[in-house]
């Protein structure tokens, strides 16, 4: 399968060294070029073969995105929608956005609740990701973990 990805994600996943993540879920991963130049603005990441770098093609929604949301954001949204994948984007209003134009979306915890009901982490490594992420400067609000784990207990 393959997806579209923003930035948000592939900086949590490239600061935890944690790729593996998407590799094991995805057969590629769509980044956007202003996507690819926000994650490289302060360090170069080398991403793997798998992750490649593809343009949007001209669009007249940009301009209309470009007032609600940055280029990256926009640019990934765009790329899904004309290329008819799903997102990884974790911000709020660009999910909000994504959602109106009829584009799946899954953030972090979509792909760390895809990685244990595949039976790649335990619920316990997880947790301890999810710790690590946060302890690195990711925000995510607990009632949404809690969410998640309640979403695998429920099915």
């Amino acid at each position: 399968m393959i997806v579209v990805s923003d930035s948000t994600t592939l900086i949590v996943l490239a600061n935890a060294q944690r790729f593996d993540l998407l590799s094991n879920l995805f057969s590629c991963v769509y980044v956007p070029k202003a996507v690819w130049q926000e994650i490289n603005i302060q360090s170069v990441i080398n991403f793997p073969e798998w992750i490649q770098v593809v343009d949007v093609a001209p669009d007249e929604s940009l301009p209309l995105l470009l007032h609600l949301l940055d280029q990256g954001e926009s640019e990934a949204i765009l790329l899904a929608k004309q290329r008819q994948l799903p997102l990884i984007i974790d911000e709020k209003k660009g999910r909000k956005i994504a959602l109106q134009m009829k584009i799946d979306i899954l953030g972090l915890l979509g792909i760390v609740l895809a990685y244990i009901k595949r039976q790649h982490i335990t619920e316990t490594e997880a947790r301890d990701f999810i710790a690590l992420v946060r302890q690195a400067g990711y925000r995510i609000a607990q009632p949404l973990v809690d969410a998640m784990f309640h979403r695998l207990h429920a099915g």
